[in-house]
């Protein structure tokens, strides 16, 4: 684990950091579509991203979903941040996008790491900022911006993540992730097949110029 650590931190976090993250962290790995937290839940571990992609999503009373933001290799959750401060309850869930390798960290460690270690507290203050500016994003694509275009970026972002142009999804997938029907999804998909943008196959999606 030492030497995981080291390759993907040593240029972000003080050796001494480094040593302690070694002595009370462990890795967990997770495959595409396991559910990692459920709204509810208490979190007893922040997970830093060492590979692969974690999609967060905010779920309402009737079980609806509304996807926040993606977070990849070096990242972390604000959402999950703050309920490891607070003994909160979380408000999101987690689900893995892709297969991916997580390295936990005790809530405990958190205040503790964050009043000796001025790196942590800057790599914590720095993952708020951006996970707001992200959730932020999401907010303005649904006051501002239409269906259509939400769904194209979405498409490019899973696009990206698989790194491949054929994405193996369903519509009501689709239409989960965005808080949309699948017959409005399905027949958005058909506009942007007519375009020439994408083809649609039998629970897969094939990206030709989006």
């Amino acid at each position: 684990m030492k030497e995981i650590i080291m390759q993907k931190f040593s240029g972000l976090f003080q050796p001494e950091l480094l040593e302690e993250i070694e002595k009370d962290a462990i890795i967990k790995n997770v495959v595409a579509g396991e559910e990692l937290i459920q709204k509810g839940d208490y979190i007893r571990s922040m997970p830093l991203i060492l590979n692969g992609v974690i999609k967060i999503l905010r779920e309402d009373e009737n079980g609806d979903e509304l996807l926040l933001y993606f977070i990849e290799e070096g990242e972390t959750c604000a959402m999950t941040l703050t309920c490891c401060l607070g003994i909160n309850k979380s408000e999101i869930k987690a689900t893995a996008e892709t297969d991916a390798q997580l390295l936990m960290i005790p809530v405990q460690k958190m205040e503790e790491w964050a009043s000796k270690y001025k790196s942590w507290r800057n790599y914590v203050f720095e993952s708020y900022h951006t996970r707001l500016m992200e959730a932020l994003n999401s907010i303005d694509k649904i006051a501002f911006s239409n269906l259509d275009d939400r769904l194209i970026d979405y498409l490019k972002d899973k696009q990206k993540f698989a790194q491949a142009s054929d994405l193996k999804i369903t519509h009501q997938e689709i239409a989960k992730d965005l808080n949309s029907s699948r017959v409005v999804i399905s027949r958005l998909l058909k506009k942007l097949e007519n375009q020439n943008q994408i083809e649609i196959h039998r629970n897969q999606i094939k990206i030709l110029t989006v």
